[in-house]
């Protein structure tokens, strides 16, 4: 993953498909459409020498388990009404939180 820091915005450009997966899974975390976006905050220190770590807590996140854990079994596709955000889904796949509530199944 690259990270490109000009003044105070901070670019991250992920360099393959498990790190676009990751992004993309960070970004449903902090960004809330209808409500405020979360912050992440440091922990601890970031010591490169050691190892080559650096700890953040996002403020205001809820955990996965507290949204009820629902799969859909075909390839399916899943929106959020309140803010109209679309996904796609793999059999298996677990339907995202969005906006405070689970995406609901279209197909």
């Amino acid at each position: 993953m690259q990270i490109n820091i000009q003044k105070n915005l901070v670019e991250f450009t992920p360099d393959n498909d498990a790190e676009t997966a990751k992004l993309e899974a960070l970004w449903r975390l902090m960004v809330d459409c209808a409500r405020f976006n979360k912050k992440m905050v440091p922990v601890g220190a970031y010591v490169p020498r050691d190892d080559n770590m650096a700890r953040f807590a996002i403020e205001g996140a809820q955990g996965a388990d507290e949204y009820p854990a629902v799969y859909v079994e075909n390839e399916s596709t899943c929106v959020c009404y309140t803010c109209n955000k679309y996904a796609k889904l793999n059999p298996g796949d677990r339907i995202p939180p969005c906006c405070g509530k689970l995406m609901e199944v279209l197909d």
